[in-house]
Protein backbone atom coordinates (compact mmCIF):
# COMPACT_ATOMS: atom_id res chain seq x y z
CA UNK A 1 0.00 0.00 0.00
CA UNK A 2 1.67 3.31 -0.71
CA UNK A 3 0.65 7.16 -0.50
CA UNK A 4 1.20 9.84 -3.67
CA UNK A 5 -0.15 13.10 -4.68
CA UNK A 6 -2.53 13.39 -7.61
CA UNK A 7 -2.51 15.93 -10.21
CA UNK A 8 -4.89 17.85 -7.83
CA UNK A 9 -2.51 17.41 -5.11
CA UNK A 10 -4.38 15.26 -3.06
CA UNK A 11 -3.80 12.32 -1.28
CA UNK A 12 -4.34 9.18 -3.74
CA UNK A 13 -4.63 5.58 -2.18
CA UNK A 14 -3.06 2.20 -3.68
CA UNK A 15 -4.04 -0.78 -1.89
CA UNK A 16 -2.40 -3.93 -1.60
CA UNK A 17 -2.57 -6.92 0.41
CA UNK A 18 -1.06 -6.25 3.74
CA UNK A 19 0.72 -8.21 6.75
CA UNK A 20 -0.33 -8.23 10.75
CA UNK A 21 -3.20 -7.82 12.37
CA UNK A 22 -5.95 -5.32 11.67
CA UNK A 23 -8.70 -4.81 13.86
CA UNK A 24 -11.09 -6.67 11.90
CA UNK A 25 -8.57 -9.21 11.08
CA UNK A 26 -7.38 -8.30 7.30
CA UNK A 27 -3.98 -6.46 6.96
CA UNK A 28 -3.36 -3.72 9.38
CA UNK A 29 -3.47 0.02 7.91
CA UNK A 30 -2.93 3.35 9.17
CA UNK A 31 -6.26 5.34 8.39
CA UNK A 32 -7.10 9.03 7.95
CA UNK A 33 -9.75 10.27 9.34
CA UNK A 34 -11.82 13.02 8.35
CA UNK A 35 -15.57 14.69 9.20
CA UNK A 36 -17.10 18.21 8.32
CA UNK A 37 -14.93 19.31 5.43
CA UNK A 38 -17.40 22.02 4.84
CA UNK A 39 -16.01 23.21 1.59
CA UNK A 40 -12.93 24.41 3.28
CA UNK A 41 -10.24 24.18 0.92
CA UNK A 42 -7.67 25.81 3.04
CA UNK A 43 -7.96 23.71 5.67
CA UNK A 44 -8.92 19.93 3.90
CA UNK A 45 -5.52 21.07 1.96
CA UNK A 46 -3.43 21.22 5.08
CA UNK A 47 -5.03 18.00 6.41
CA UNK A 48 -4.35 15.88 3.74
CA UNK A 49 -0.61 17.24 4.19
CA UNK A 50 0.17 16.04 7.07
CA UNK A 51 -1.93 12.57 7.11
CA UNK A 52 0.43 12.09 3.95
CA UNK A 53 3.31 12.79 6.08
CA UNK A 54 2.11 10.45 8.79
CA UNK A 55 2.35 7.37 6.16
CA UNK A 56 -1.94 7.81 5.93
CA UNK A 57 -2.58 4.52 3.74
CA UNK A 58 -6.14 5.11 3.51
CA UNK A 59 -8.56 7.96 3.71
CA UNK A 60 -11.95 7.89 5.52
CA UNK A 61 -13.92 10.78 5.16
CA UNK A 62 -17.42 11.22 7.41
CA UNK A 63 -19.63 13.36 5.39
CA UNK A 64 -20.48 17.02 4.88
CA UNK A 65 -18.12 17.52 2.65
CA UNK A 66 -20.19 20.63 1.36
CA UNK A 67 -21.85 23.53 3.09
CA UNK A 68 -20.47 26.81 5.44
CA UNK A 69 -17.19 27.01 3.09
CA UNK A 70 -16.66 28.75 -0.06
CA UNK A 71 -14.78 25.95 -2.45
CA UNK A 72 -17.44 23.36 -2.48
CA UNK A 73 -16.35 22.25 -6.00
CA UNK A 74 -12.98 21.59 -5.74
CA UNK A 75 -14.23 19.83 -1.61
CA UNK A 76 -16.63 17.59 -4.17
CA UNK A 77 -14.01 16.68 -6.76
CA UNK A 78 -11.38 15.99 -3.69
CA UNK A 79 -13.31 13.41 -2.44
CA UNK A 80 -14.67 11.95 -5.49
CA UNK A 81 -10.81 11.54 -6.66
CA UNK A 82 -10.15 10.48 -3.02
CA UNK A 83 -12.83 7.59 -3.07
CA UNK A 84 -11.98 6.53 -6.81
CA UNK A 85 -8.64 6.00 -5.21
CA UNK A 86 -10.09 2.95 -2.42
CA UNK A 87 -11.22 6.27 0.28
CA UNK A 88 -14.50 5.73 1.97
CA UNK A 89 -17.39 8.00 2.12
CA UNK A 90 -20.50 8.53 3.83
CA UNK A 91 -22.88 10.95 3.38
CA UNK A 92 -23.69 13.98 5.73
CA UNK A 93 -26.47 16.09 6.80
CA UNK A 94 -25.04 19.09 4.51
CA UNK A 95 -24.18 16.94 1.81
CA UNK A 96 -28.25 15.81 1.66
CA UNK A 97 -29.54 18.73 1.34
CA UNK A 98 -28.00 19.97 -1.61
CA UNK A 99 -30.40 17.90 -3.56
CA UNK A 100 -33.42 17.64 -0.77
CA UNK A 101 -34.67 20.85 -0.73
CA UNK A 102 -37.03 19.80 2.50
CA UNK A 103 -33.75 20.20 4.52
CA UNK A 104 -34.14 23.03 6.99
CA UNK A 105 -31.28 24.75 9.08
CA UNK A 106 -30.85 27.87 10.33
CA UNK A 107 -30.34 30.92 8.07
CA UNK A 108 -26.82 30.78 7.74
CA UNK A 109 -26.42 27.64 7.03
CA UNK A 110 -29.26 27.49 4.34
CA UNK A 111 -28.02 30.51 2.47
CA UNK A 112 -24.70 28.32 1.88
CA UNK A 113 -26.37 25.61 0.93
CA UNK A 114 -28.57 28.13 -1.65
CA UNK A 115 -25.40 29.20 -2.58
CA UNK A 116 -23.55 25.75 -3.10
CA UNK A 117 -26.40 24.46 -5.38
CA UNK A 118 -26.20 26.62 -8.18
CA UNK A 119 -21.94 26.03 -7.92
CA UNK A 120 -22.29 22.09 -8.38
CA UNK A 121 -22.36 20.36 -12.09
CA UNK A 122 -24.75 17.80 -12.44
CA UNK A 123 -22.04 14.49 -11.69
CA UNK A 124 -20.84 16.51 -8.51
CA UNK A 125 -24.69 16.29 -6.69
CA UNK A 126 -24.93 12.96 -7.97
CA UNK A 127 -22.18 11.92 -5.98
CA UNK A 128 -23.26 13.46 -3.08
CA UNK A 129 -26.83 12.02 -3.27
CA UNK A 130 -25.32 8.80 -4.08
CA UNK A 131 -23.20 8.18 -0.64
CA UNK A 132 -24.60 5.90 1.46
CA UNK A 133 -25.47 6.56 5.38
CA UNK A 134 -23.44 4.62 6.97
CA UNK A 135 -20.92 1.98 5.87
CA UNK A 136 -19.08 -1.22 7.92
CA UNK A 137 -16.11 -2.19 7.76
CA UNK A 138 -15.14 -5.55 9.72
CA UNK A 139 -15.94 -4.15 13.39
CA UNK A 140 -15.60 -0.51 12.08
CA UNK A 141 -18.76 1.47 11.53
CA UNK A 142 -18.47 5.25 9.80
CA UNK A 143 -21.53 7.32 9.86
CA UNK A 144 -21.78 11.19 10.33
CA UNK A 145 -24.28 11.54 12.83
CA UNK A 146 -24.86 8.35 14.89
CA UNK A 147 -25.79 5.18 14.45
CA UNK A 148 -28.88 4.74 16.20
CA UNK A 149 -30.83 7.32 13.60
CA UNK A 150 -28.61 8.34 10.87
CA UNK A 151 -31.00 9.76 8.98
CA UNK A 152 -32.26 11.85 11.70
CA UNK A 153 -29.14 13.65 12.01
CA UNK A 154 -28.97 13.96 15.86
CA UNK A 155 -25.84 15.32 17.26
CA UNK A 156 -23.79 12.89 20.45
CA UNK A 157 -24.25 15.70 23.19
CA UNK A 158 -23.15 13.30 25.63
CA UNK A 159 -22.98 10.30 27.51
CA UNK A 160 -26.70 9.25 26.69
CA UNK A 161 -26.65 9.64 23.00
CA UNK A 162 -23.17 8.02 22.82
CA UNK A 163 -24.72 4.96 24.53
CA UNK A 164 -27.83 4.84 22.08
CA UNK A 165 -25.96 5.33 19.10
CA UNK A 166 -23.05 2.54 20.42
CA UNK A 167 -26.09 -0.27 21.49
CA UNK A 168 -27.73 0.49 18.23
CA UNK A 169 -24.63 -1.81 16.29
CA UNK A 170 -22.59 -4.42 16.59
CA UNK A 171 -19.78 -2.51 15.51
CA UNK A 172 -17.00 -2.50 17.76
CA UNK A 173 -15.53 1.04 17.01
CA UNK A 174 -18.16 3.37 15.33
CA UNK A 175 -16.93 7.07 14.23
CA UNK A 176 -18.46 10.00 13.40
CA UNK A 177 -18.30 13.89 13.22
CA UNK A 178 -21.69 16.36 12.61
CA UNK A 179 -21.21 18.05 16.54
CA UNK A 180 -17.78 19.73 15.56
CA UNK A 181 -15.95 19.28 18.20
CA UNK A 182 -13.93 15.89 19.16
CA UNK A 183 -14.55 13.67 21.75
CA UNK A 184 -14.36 9.98 22.87
CA UNK A 185 -17.11 7.63 24.40
CA UNK A 186 -16.56 3.89 25.60
CA UNK A 187 -19.13 1.56 27.11
CA UNK A 188 -18.10 -1.67 29.13
CA UNK A 189 -19.37 -4.90 29.08
CA UNK A 190 -21.50 -4.14 32.24
CA UNK A 191 -23.12 -1.29 29.94
CA UNK A 192 -21.02 1.62 31.94
CA UNK A 193 -20.57 4.49 29.83
CA UNK A 194 -17.17 6.57 30.42
CA UNK A 195 -16.44 9.77 28.24
CA UNK A 196 -13.54 12.25 27.82
CA UNK A 197 -11.91 14.72 25.16
CA UNK A 198 -9.15 13.39 23.33
CA UNK A 199 -5.95 15.67 23.74
CA UNK A 200 -4.22 16.32 20.41
CA UNK A 201 -1.31 13.77 20.13
CA UNK A 202 -1.63 11.55 22.53
CA UNK A 203 -2.75 7.97 21.28
CA UNK A 204 -5.32 6.55 23.01
CA UNK A 205 -5.89 2.33 22.79
CA UNK A 206 -9.23 1.36 21.90
CA UNK A 207 -9.25 -1.55 23.96
CA UNK A 208 -10.41 -4.99 23.02
CA UNK A 209 -12.97 -5.01 26.13
CA UNK A 210 -14.95 -2.15 25.89
CA UNK A 211 -16.96 -0.45 22.56
CA UNK A 212 -16.49 2.74 21.39
CA UNK A 213 -18.05 5.52 19.95
CA UNK A 214 -15.08 8.31 18.40
CA UNK A 215 -16.49 11.78 17.45
CA UNK A 216 -14.06 13.41 15.25
CA UNK A 217 -14.05 17.02 15.21
CA UNK A 218 -14.46 19.33 12.06
CA UNK A 219 -11.54 20.05 9.42
CA UNK A 220 -13.77 22.78 7.88
CA UNK A 221 -15.41 24.91 10.76
CA UNK A 222 -14.04 23.69 14.19
CA UNK A 223 -16.40 24.69 17.28
CA UNK A 224 -14.45 23.72 20.25
CA UNK A 225 -12.81 27.38 20.66
CA UNK A 226 -9.61 25.80 18.81
CA UNK A 227 -9.68 27.14 15.00
CA UNK A 228 -7.11 24.37 14.21
CA UNK A 229 -8.77 22.02 11.60
CA UNK A 230 -9.06 18.22 12.96
CA UNK A 231 -8.87 14.90 11.46
CA UNK A 232 -7.62 11.76 13.50
CA UNK A 233 -5.33 8.75 12.49
CA UNK A 234 -6.26 5.36 13.21
CA UNK A 235 -3.46 2.22 13.66
CA UNK A 236 -5.60 -0.76 13.25
CA UNK A 237 -2.81 -2.80 14.49
CA UNK A 238 -1.98 -1.49 18.15
CA UNK A 239 -6.04 -0.11 17.63
CA UNK A 240 -4.24 3.39 18.77
CA UNK A 241 -6.32 6.73 17.29
CA UNK A 242 -4.51 9.68 17.79
CA UNK A 243 -6.34 13.01 17.52
CA UNK A 244 -4.49 15.56 15.30
CA UNK A 245 -5.24 19.62 14.72
CA UNK A 246 -3.29 20.95 12.03
CA UNK A 247 -2.86 25.20 11.48
CA UNK A 248 -3.68 26.60 8.63
CA UNK A 249 -4.41 29.62 6.60
CA UNK A 250 -7.99 30.32 8.52
CA UNK A 251 -7.56 34.32 7.61
CA UNK A 252 -7.49 33.04 3.95
CA UNK A 253 -10.66 30.33 4.32
CA UNK A 254 -12.14 33.22 5.73
CA UNK A 255 -11.60 35.54 2.98
CA UNK A 256 -12.93 33.16 0.10
CA UNK A 257 -16.15 32.94 2.06
CA UNK A 258 -16.57 36.99 2.33
CA UNK A 259 -15.40 37.35 -1.31
CA UNK A 260 -18.10 34.83 -2.50
CA UNK A 261 -21.37 36.47 -0.94
CA UNK A 262 -21.42 34.66 2.00
CA UNK A 263 -22.94 35.33 5.34
CA UNK A 264 -19.40 36.78 7.14
CA UNK A 265 -20.52 34.95 10.82
CA UNK A 266 -19.34 31.80 8.78
CA UNK A 267 -16.22 33.45 7.88
CA UNK A 268 -15.75 34.90 11.34
CA UNK A 269 -16.49 31.40 13.26
CA UNK A 270 -13.71 30.39 11.55
CA UNK A 271 -11.49 32.94 13.63
CA UNK A 272 -12.91 31.64 16.81
CA UNK A 273 -13.04 28.61 16.36
CA UNK A 274 -16.66 28.17 17.31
Amino acid sequence: MRCRFTARGLISIKTRAGTGEMMDGEGCVRLAIFADIHANRQAFEACLAVAHARGAERIICLGDVVGYGADPEWAVDAVMGLVEDGAIAVIGNHDHAIGNHSETMNAEAQAAIEWTRGRLSGPQRRFLAELPLKRQEGDRLYVHSEAAHPARWRYVHGTSEAARSIEATAAQVTFCGHIHRPALYSMSSAAKMTSFIPTSEVPVQLLGGRRWLAVLGSVGQPRDGNPAASFAMLDTSSREITYCRVPYDVEAAAERIRANGLPHWLADRLLLGR
